[in-house]
């Protein structure tokens, strides 16, 4: 059984507390230079560091209380982005989307991973002949044919991604305005009036991804609470900005989950230190701890959200999803 929300570090649970009395010595920020150096370089000189560390408080919810979850003035079109593959994008989209449909948001989302992932998780057909968004992207199919509503989540609804999409970044270099590609047609879809669109980014930073971040009005990056999820990270920050310089002035980096969290490493806990202390309010309080329950719930064709609503992988991707949607952008 995974390790319960509340047992994160953090919480105060007395049990996780002996365990690291017993385990581990206190943290030494010096114990890994690498990860400190790592986040310093990716810090660009438009991303100021904070000031202090938000408060880690996993899975709390702060002042945004436990009412309602608002509904946006406008459609939130949210990229979820991260070169490094295996850091929890496919998942972080899928039950951010299934939690947020579930208090009654009307969320869409579009698979852009030619592995078709989060089309497998939502229960979308999308092997063979399957209309997808390959067809949106280069043969300007209207996005209103291939979207399928999710079975027995009536708000949640998702753009399927076959294999021929893998194509999709060579066939793209020869069309016309090829970046702005999937913005042009969620513009032009009126059947379904969304709140959130997520867009489920493949591990690259090419045409496809590009073709997201022109499209979206936020980014949202998982980080793995490990040394090697930091590397790339710099390249992916600098690929906003020069989008945001010269295809999308409206982009812009609103949220940051640190992934795949386990309390009982040093490394965890000081990777979490260090992006808090640089990336402040933008990473939120909510981490996502490792949970066999978060890939277990694909191969039934469900997200964890309805899988096993207890998991602490559920509880904690509920909480994410409530921090969301009571965050506005900051102009």
């Amino acid at each position: 059984m995974g390790v319960s929300q509340q047992q994160i570090p953090g919480t105060g649970t007395p049990l996780v507390e002996r365990m690291a009395n017993v385990t581990q010595t206190p943290l030494n920020p010096g114990d890994s230079p690498l990860v400190r150096e790592a986040l310093s370089s990716v810090v660009s000189r438009e991303t100021p560091a904070a000031t202090q560390p938000a408060a880690a408080q996993p899975g709390g919810t702060g002042s945004e209380g436990d009412g309602s979850w608002p509904r946006p003035a406008k459609c939130r079109v949210i990229a979820v982005a991260n070169q490094k593959g295996g850091v929890g994008k496919t998942t972080t989209s899928v039950n951010i989307a299934a939690a947020l449909s579930m208090h009654g948001q009307r969320v869409l989302v579009v698979d852009l991973d030619p592995q078709g992932n989060a089309s497998t998780a939502l229960a979308t057909e999308h092997r063979g002949d399957v209309p997808d968004v390959y067809q949106v992207l280069v043969d300007d199919l209207p996005m209103a044919d291939i979207v399928k509503q999710v079975p027995e989540m009536p708000n949640l609804y998702c753009a399927p991604a076959t294999i021929d999409l893998a194509g999709a970044e060579i066939e793209l270099v020869s069309l016309v305005a090829r970046e702005a590609r999937l913005r042009r047609a969620l513009a032009a879809y009126e059947e379904v009036e969304f709140d959130y669109i997520i867009i489920d980014c493949p591990p690259s930073l090419g045409l496809l991804t590009v073709n997201a971040l022109v499209a979206a009005d936020e980014v949202m990056i998982p980080i793995q609470c490990e040394y090697y999820a930091l590397e790339g990270l710099g390249q992916l920050l600098r690929n906003v900005d020069l989008i945001k310089a010269h295809l999308n002035p409206t982009l812009r980096l609103s949220t940051i989950v640190l992934t795949m969290y386990d309390g009982r490493t040093r490394l965890a806990s000081q990777v979490a230190d260090e992006v808090r202390s640089h990336f402040g309010d933008t990473v939120l309080r909510t981490v996502i701890p490792r949970s066999v329950r978060l890939s277990e719930a694909p191969s039934y064709g469900q997200s964890v959200m309805t899988y096993d609503p207890g998991s602490s992988g559920a509880m904690a991707y509920m909480d994410a999803a409530r921090e969301i949607a009571h965050r506005a952008i900051v102009a």
